[in-house]
């Protein structure tokens, strides 16, 4: 049997956006009940990256990239960070995250406070309107075209799974980053930055081969109860309609290049 499409995606306030290696797509239902999907071949492929250093960045922002390519594409799309109370929850965030910074906490509890007080513009952005329930319908469209049988709302590779990972990288770098000298330890800090993402990748790779790992499990829990208790909703048929939409509609570009 042939190998299927490695496939992303994301939820948006009133849709859901699958991507490939070469391909993505969007499909969105507008105030009108309209079902509208646009498909296009990506610009910047990640997976031609081949450093491990440089293969998690690349996949980060190959993600950021595709967001005003399918603004222009599909207008109507609304994206997650589009709601007000998610810019003031991301400024909120930062004066936190600084004024912890600055307490007396011990330097990894004061790390992992900082990580995960950034985590709360997120939580947000899935609390309100239909989001929740767009991201459950991208998990079992997805879900069920990679396993061939109905799949649940949550999914083994849901990007919450990083949260583990970047907790544990982003502390570490940051911790490493305050013993340096003064002068040095703002571009420390952007190092660690830089060095966290890629390693919480090739980590999270890593827990997708090896599922049953003890260790692969302890660092997904928090992001699988994440997606499971706050971050996803029992979609409609609705929603699921327009999730699929966006799969066969990338399917399709992708497998028009193969042939």
């Amino acid at each position: 049997m042939k190998e299927r499409v490695r496939l992303g995606g994301m939820a948006l306030a009133n849709g859901v956006l699958v991507h490939g290696p070469r391909a993505w797509a969007c499909a969105v239902r507008t105030d009108e009940g309209e079902l509208k999907v646009v498909a296009r071949r990506k610009r910047f492929r990640a997976a031609q990256v081949s450093s491990p250093v440089l293969r998690g960045p690349a996949k980060i922002a190959e993600v950021f990239a595709l967001l005003p390519q399918v603004k222009r594409a599909l207008p109507e799309a609304l994206l997650p960070m589009q709601r007000p109370g998610v810019l003031v929850s991301m400024l909120g965030t930062a004066f936190a995250v600084q004024g912890v910074r600055r307490s007396a906490l011990r330097p990894v509890a004061r790390e992992l406070l900082s990580t995960g007080l950034s985590l709360a513009p997120a939580a947000l952005a899935l609390r309100g309107g239909d989001l929740a329930s767009y991201h459950g319908a991208e998990h079992v469209s997805i879900g069920t075209y990679e396993h061939g049988t109905t799949r649940p709302k949550e999914h083994e590779r849901c990007g919450s799974h990083l949260i583990g990972p970047m907790l544990l990288t982003t502390a570490a770098g940051n911790l490493v980053a305050e013993r340096m000298p003064e002068r040095y330890r703002r571009g420390a800090r952007a190092a660690g930055a830089f060095g966290a993402i890629a390693a919480s990748v090739e980590i999270f790779g890593w827990m997708t081969r090896h599922p049953r790992h003890p260790l692969a499990r302890a660092l997904a829990k928090p992001g699988h109860e994440l997606q499971h208790r706050l971050g996803t909703r029992e979609p409609s048929e609705a929603q699921l309609q327009v999730a699929d939409a966006a799969l066969h509609a990338c399917l399709e570009l992708e497998l028009d290049d193969d042939t």
